[in-house]
């Protein structure tokens, strides 16, 4: 990326500019728009606890979604949304809701603060602390499944190299389209908000904290799956690549998907269905895992 000029940076981080089916503006907010449908039809049909809080902090909630079956000894989704930390809301990305809970998956999806009101290490904190909570709520739950999508597959390969193990949680990653190493981002409007430092994007840097700080798995049974849409731009498919690498140096299980035909929104809106490729891949790691 050090070789790119600051349009062309510019350019590879702008994900709605990589979409072909449709135009940028135009993909952003068919975005919104499915991600409001299907959070509506989530809350209308499933069991649900929404808004509930995990930590003191007004932006600190998330909305629980229950299969039919009463029981407290399921398997638990937890989804941290994208937005490029400075946009996007869990009351708008229940896009999987439907297809889980139909096959016995309990759903959270969860809330932080976004900028400007949050800066990159609280939200990191958050995010821990979430998934501290669902384990502490749930102690009977059949396994935790992180997943975070754009920014918040960034959030969840924080959790899954920093905070996990001291909150005595073992779950599995789906990590999709995610940005692993921030500092790239330092150069583009997309930290106008962010104000982040170079020092900021260090710290939070996933994938520096596997090459420096060499983070090893406490639970090297612990999978990853790294995804990227095939539609995403080159940067975004050499981040996922070599985050995945870096993590299999390290010693994690872990591995790389690219699904076809799907781009950086897409790989997202099409959780709403069950047939959907990654869908499957989420349902079969969950199923076959009890």
């Amino acid at each position: 990326w050090r070789k790119l000029s600051a349009e062309e940076l510019e350019n590879q981080y702008a994900p709605s500019r990589w979409v072909i089916r449709m135009g940028a503006e135009e993909a952003l907010r068919t975005y919104k728009q499915i991600g409001i449908e299907a959070t509506r039809k989530a809350r209308d049909t499933c069991r649900s606890q929404l808004h509930v809080p995990y930590g003191d902090g007004d932006g600190e909630k998330m909305d629980i979604y229950f299969p039919d079956q009463a029981s407290e000894a399921l398997p638990f989704f937890v989804f941290f949304h994208g937005g490029y930390w400075q946009s996007g809301s869990k009351d708008e990305s229940a896009f999987m809701v439907n297809p889980l809970t139909a096959q016995g998956v309990a759903v959270v999806i969860v809330a932080y603060d976004i900028a400007p009101k949050g800066t990159l290490d609280q939200m990191v904190d958050q995010v821990a602390r979430s998934v501290a909570f669902v384990e502490k709520r749930y102690p009977s739950n059949k396994g935790i499944y992180l997943c975070g999508h754009s920014a918040g597959a960034h959030l969840a390969a924080m959790v899954l190299l920093t905070n996990w193990t001291k909150h005595g949680v073992t779950p599995n990653f789906f990590l999709v389209s995610g940005v692993y190493d921030l500092q790239p981002l330092v150069f583009t409007s997309q930290n106008a908000p962010l104000l982040m430092t170079l020092e900021d994007a260090q710290r939070n840097s996933p994938q520096r904290h596997l090459e420096v700080a060499r983070a090893q798995p406490v639970d090297p049974a612990c999978p990853v799956l790294v995804a990227v849409g095939q539609h995403d731009s080159p940067e975004f498919h050499r981040q996922s690549r070599e985050f995945q690498q870096a993590l299999c140096r390290g010693g994690w299980r872990a591995s790389f998907e690219e699904l076809r035909d799907v781009d950086h929104f897409e790989i997202i809106e099409n959780l709403t269905q069950k047939e959907d490729a990654l869908t499957q891949i989420i349902l079969k790691t969950i199923l076959q895992e009890f």
